[in-house]
């Protein structure tokens, strides 16, 4: 594969170092030419304060990025209110990004990015945390190929309990509170399986103690035809990063998936229970096992490097991350849902 210059703006989101780390770990697919710093941006953060992962990194502003020759894309991982207009910037001057979510408050200026990207035949990959997991994969397609039959139930969760009370004033920067933070991540993988909402419902609270304009308790319905799905976050649930999960039920079965990702050196696992025969799989209840991971962003930077060098096509299109970005703000309370 031909090596691809990447460069890094932003290291204040919160997957920031993350993403650098990956992008470290991978030298035989990307030459990491610089990283632009962002602490003196004035808009809300909760990162940046480690600079341990870019040590032996070149610093420099971002035109002298845009400007390195032979720059073929970049790496947005500003704070959330920076993304997009950082994103439509890397976008005018032509280049392929990652952009880390989710996608701004306002959707007319994420339409007018990715629309942008598309018309130009830019690749544009948003950095949904969970479009590289293995049992998220094999959950798409089982409803897709129907095995599970009608799908009539989706819960899905997001909580966690970490980042103290600083987390928590960073969530009440924003009208959409951890659902807007958080339930991207969920709708991402969930849009493809049952498609458009009919109706959305946010429910976003406080939690016990918190004023009202701290949103860190929140649920999400979305409405189908003959089913619902149930998304919750809540950044105060004891161990409620590890007990994440996904349940999808249907006429024919059901899938439980908890923890939803693990990097401990365990195998990922999946509750799988079978009211008729699949391929591969008798009625009854299945452990589904999907071995060891030891990285969350590795696969889908290497599928944005193969799109870059025009080695497979972008499997999410403008249709369907605008249609995440759509569900998402009706979700976290910014607008209202339109079928």
């Amino acid at each position: 594969m031909k090596k691809i210059k990447i460069g890094q703006i932003g290291i204040c989101h919160e997957h920031a170092s993350g993403k650098i780390n990956a992008l470290r770990g991978m030298p035989e697919v990307f030459e990491i030419v610089g990283i632009v710093d962002d602490r003196g941006s004035r808009s809300a953060k909760f990162a940046g304060g480690d600079l341990k992962p870019y040590e032996g990194l070149k610093w420099m502003t971002e035109e002298e990025l845009f400007n390195v020759p032979g720059l073929q894309a970049v790496a947005v991982e500003t704070p959330n209110a920076d993304l997009v207009p950082t994103a439509i910037r890397c976008m005018e001057r032509g280049l392929a990004m990652h952009m880390d979510k989710p996608g701004g408050e306002e959707l007319e200026l994420f339409g007018r990015l990715r629309k942008g990207c598309e018309d130009r035949r830019l690749p544009f990959q948003m950095g949904y945390m969970f479009r590289s997991n293995p049992a998220i994969q094999f959950s798409q397609r089982i409803v897709r190929e129907g095995w599970l039959g009608e799908i009539f139930e989706i819960q899905a969760n997001m909580s966690h309990n970490y980042g103290g009370d600083a987390y928590q004033t960073y969530l009440g920067e924003f009208k959409g509170g951890i659902m807007f933070n958080l339930g991207c991540h969920l709708i991402d993988f969930i849009i493809p399986m049952l498609g458009r909402p009919e109706k959305i419902e946010p429910f976003l609270k406080s939690a016990p103690g918190f004023p009202d304009t701290i949103r860190n308790n929140c649920v999400a319905i979305l409405e189908y035809p003959h089913a619902t799905v149930t998304l919750r976050a809540c950044s105060l649930e004891v161990e409620g990063l590890s007990n994440r999960r996904l349940k999808i039920c249907g006429t024919k079965g059901t899938i439980e998936l908890c923890p939803m990702e693990r990097f401990d050196g365990q195998p990922l696992q999946m509750n799988l229970m079978l009211k008729e025969a699949i391929p591969d799989y008798a009625a009854g209840t299945h452990t589904v096992d999907f071995g060891i991971k030891r990285d969350r962003y590795a696969d889908q930077l290497f599928e944005l490097a193969k799109t870059i060098n025009g080695e497979m096509e972008n499997p999410y299109g403008y249709e369907h991350d605008y249609l995440v970005q759509e569900t998402l703000l009706a979700a976290s309370g910014y607008t209202k849902w339109r079928r």
